[in-house]
Formats: C-alpha cells, structure tokens, sequence
C-alpha cells in the first residue's frame, strides 16, 4: 500500500520550509555527515561504504543510483529545517487547522432505511485545529495508513457528512476507499 495519507501530510509539512533543501547528490551527503558528525554513521544510514560516502562529499561522484538517492533525499527531508517543521504543525493543530483536498469514493454505515452505496466525492474542507492535532499527532507517533485513513475518514464524517452535528445524526461511519487525490495543505 502507498503512503498516501502520510505521505500527504509530509509534503504539506514539506511547504512550510523557509529554504529548499540540498538538491545535488554532494550536497545532500555533506549535510548528512555534517548532521550525523561522521560518514561512518552516514554510510550504515545509508547502506554504502564509508568510501563512497567519502567520494560522494568531495564530489567524486555525482550521479547515484535511483535507490540511494531516494534514500538521499528522504534522509535529508526527515532532517531538514526541524524547527521550521514543528512550528507549522504547531500552528496547524492550535489555530489554523488543515485544507484537505480529496477525490475518492466513500461510503458510510447507516441505519437500515438509507442508502449506504459507496459514491465517488471530491471534496476540498478547511479542517478544524482539533482533526489536524489528531492526524498531525498520530502520524509522529508512527501510525500506520489505516490508522490515519481513519482519523481522516472520521474528520471528515464530523465536519462534512455531519456539518459539525447539524445533519446526518444516525451516520455511524464513513469508509474512504479509491482514493484517487489527495492533498493536505497547512
């Protein structure tokens, strides 16, 4: 299963940086020595030789392999502006909340009486500060896809399916299924 949901709210978290991360493989691998004093822990993060992790910090090599700079760059990412990255999520799950935008088909769990057919929704909402906490907060703590696939099937079923307790009060669940879009915004 892809990361869809983490992987979505990674990248909003992603925009807040003040300054574009290293791009260049020689690059990339300076800032990893430098935030893990040594190539030696580098090279084991890493899987490479200490040697290569060497020639990639005097620029001996420039190209990797598409493997290792996927994990170049998700190294430098996870370790990028940390400060920068905990004050938007601050800020999301206190006062501004979370923008998703998503294209899937959902279903809920009704009363019998009622439809409960899954239907394809596009649907884009300003989530409150309490649900961004929530999805912001389970995903630090390592929550799986599902979980956070939940906790955003949840949000969604309070804020739209619900209007906030106006409609809809025998709705017991809403399912996301197929999802097709994705994005969160902070």
């Amino acid at each position: 299963m892809s990361s869809e949901f983490g992987g979505g709210l990674d990248a909003a978290v992603h925009k807040a940086f003040t300054r574009p991360a290293p791009k260049t493989a020689g690059a990339r691998m300076r800032y990893l020595v430098k935030q893990h004093r040594g190539t030696r822990a580098v090279a084991q993060l890493l899987g490479v030789s200490q040697r290569t992790v060497e020639r990639y910090v005097k620029d001996q090599i420039k190209k990797p392999r598409p493997d290792l700079a996927a994990r170049m760059e998700r190294e430098v990412k996870a370790r990028w502006q940390p400060q920068i990255k905990a004050k938007a999520r601050k800020k999301a799950a206190t006062t501004s909340g979370i923008i998703i935008d998503i294209h899937a088909r959902m279903g809920y769990k009704a009363p019998i009486g009622t439809t409960d057919q899954d239907r394809i929704r596009h649907l884009t909402l300003a989530l409150p500060p309490q649900y961004a906490a929530r999805l912001l907060d389970a995903q630090e703590q390592g929550a799986d896809e599902n979980r956070l696939r939940e906790l955003t099937a949840e949000a969604l079923k309070d804020v739209y399916f619900q209007d906030n307790g106006r409609r809809a009060d025998s709705l017991e669940e809403v399912h996301i299924n197929d999802v097709l879009h994705l994005d969160f915004e902070l």
